[in-house]
């Protein structure tokens, strides 16, 4: 059997504007959305059966939970309940995780014969802000895309990641893009490839929609214009107010980047608790890094992709 590995690279929000809630219960959004060049892993290959392995640093996480229905399996801005927490790593039952519902609806669309034995490798933390999930379903669907021949820019695999989650699109394009609308409405924008990157998480799993019911309701304005670095820094995370009332040890993480020489932006990512800053060089990078490491912190050395 061919086996087609794709990707599932971190996903950072340099900026996230909350403007108001919506008739449907989302949120509307702005946000600048950027990717890791590392993240998690997913290989597809087609089998007699479907089957589904989680491996990794992070598998032990992750829960196939049952009765999960794409609609509402991805959380708005990235995290929170597409990753489910305690359950046993190896193999997993089938339906329930946002892997395996874009693998159900791939399918149904392009290949209603076909099964598929499906491996996650699992280095993220979950409910972290920084796709989760989303990622590795769009990583899924690409994956099959390439293995059933299917265009990447096929658009009816843009309304299956629509479908699965507000992130899940601008995790399928996999580049630096402006999202507005619930996130999924995309533009496509230069960004900072290369640009030293570095992710930190406390430890701290924290629910987006903890998050979002925390939210003031405030509309603070627009992502500002310019160039990307500009902008992003002259914007905000309307969603670190809340998290921070949640999890507090954030602050911590955000004064430990802040401070950080050659630190170009320091900001929380998605709904938390995952924060992020971008460096003027590599050294600096990874003198942050081994400090925020010290502090017994989940670390991701990389770049922009």
């Amino acid at each position: 059997m061919f086996a087609i590995t794709e990707a599932a690279p971190a996903k950072i929000n340099l900026a996230l504007h909350v403007r108001h809630r919506r008739p449907d219960g989302y949120h509307e959004l702005e946000t600048l959305f950027a990717f890791a060049t590392d993240g998690d892993v997913v290989t597809v290959e087609t089998a007699k059966t479907n089957s589904f392995t989680i491996t990794g640093p992070f598998a032990a996480s992750l829960l196939p939970p049952v009765h999960t229905t794409p609609a509402k399996a991805g959380a708005q801005s990235g995290t929170g309940s597409d990753d489910a927490p305690n359950a046993p790593s190896g193999n997993a039952p089938w339906h329930g995780n946002l892997v395996t519902a874009a693998t159900d609806a791939f399918t149904a669309a392009f290949a209603p014969e076909a099964h598929h034995a499906i491996t996650l490798e699992k280095h993220l933390p979950i409910a972290s802000g920084i796709g989760g999930g989303s990622a590795d379903a769009a990583a899924t669907l690409r994956a099959l895309a390439r293995l059933h021949g299917i265009s990447a820019t096929d658009p009816r695999l843009y309304a299956i990641a629509a479908g699965l989650g507000a992130d899940v699109p601008a995790c399928l394009a996999n580049r630096t893009t402006l999202g507005i609308g619930k996130g999924d409405i995309l533009t496509n924008l230069e960004g900072l490839s290369g640009t030293p990157l570095l992710l930190v998480n406390p430890g701290v799993a924290v629910s987006t929609a903890a998050v979002f019911q925390t939210w003031d309701g405030q509309d603070q304005g627009p992502i500002a214009e310019g160039n990307f670095l500009d902008r992003a820094r002259a914007s905000r995370n309307d969603l670190e107010p809340p998290a921070l009332a949640l999890a507090p040890v954030i602050a911590e993480v955000r004064t430990l980047l802040d401070a950080a020489e050659g630190v170009l932006l320091s900001r929380m990512s998605g709904s938390g608790a995952t924060c992020f800053a971008l460096f003027d060089s590599l050294e600096a990078r990874d003198v942050a890094a081994i400090a925020a490491h010290a502090r017994g912190w989940w670390i991701l050395p990389t770049t922009l992709a």
